[in-house]
């Protein structure tokens, strides 16, 4: 299998272990993907699978989506492609179904997702910076403050930690535990928390 799959957050919950441990849990949807393309070393000079993640009619697809469907063989049009790197692509077969059953309860898991976006935020929020004296006729309770030098250089230095947009992007959270696995369902059960909303899309890969 090729060690990853796209999912959804559905949300978290909480589930109690065989000691009657509270283990906090988020479920997430993995799956069922369907084999789109297969990249080789021959012909792309890497080794991916390009997976495709809740099924649309093709007629719904731009016609350049539609065009890459149908040259793979796709009969139907996907919501979401997402590429995998993988060993042996050429033993997959196109629309090969990809499930959950390819993860094991204790396996260890790296999680890719958006952040939830938190609009323009200051320093406090965004650098959790200190805030200024609010007593003694102070005018600069959240301000940032001085934030150059002076004459000499007689600029900002990169890297400045300043107010500005937060969230919304990128984030990967590593070696999460699989807690338990439901194929029947699709769900996945994962120790923690993952970034982004509900509903939000995930890119689940085996750790290491």
């Amino acid at each position: 299998m090729p060690g990853g799959i796209i999912g959804k957050k559905i949300g978290m919950t909480r589930i109690f272990d065989e000691d009657g441990v509270i283990v906090p849990v988020t479920v997430i949807e993995a799956g069922p993907c369907f084999v789109v393309q297969k990249k080789t070393q021959h012909t792309d000079g890497y080794e991916a699978l390009q997976l495709g993640f809740i099924r649309k009619p093709l007629v719904k697809c731009n016609r350049p989506l539609k065009g890459h469907l149908e040259k793979h063989g796709s009969k139907s049009g996907f919501q979401y492609l997402k590429e995998f790197r993988v060993g042996g692509a050429e033993n997959y077969l196109p629309g090969q179904e990809i499930t959950v059953e390819q993860f094991a309860i204790g396996d260890r898991l790296d999680v890719i997702g958006v952040s939830k976006g938190k609009g323009f935020a200051g320093t406090v929020k965004r650098w959790h910076f200190h805030r200024g004296p609010m007593t003694h006729g102070s005018m600069s309770h959240r301000a940032p403050g001085s934030i150059g030098a002076s004459a000499y250089p007689s600029r900002v230095f990169k890297g400045k930690r300043l107010p500005g947009h937060m969230g919304n992007v990128r984030v990967t959270v590593k070696n999460l535990e699989v807690i338990d696995v439901r194929p029947e369902d699709n769900l996945l059960l994962v120790k923690g928390a993952v970034p982004g909303p509900r509903q939000g899309l995930l890119l689940i890969k085996k750790a290491g």
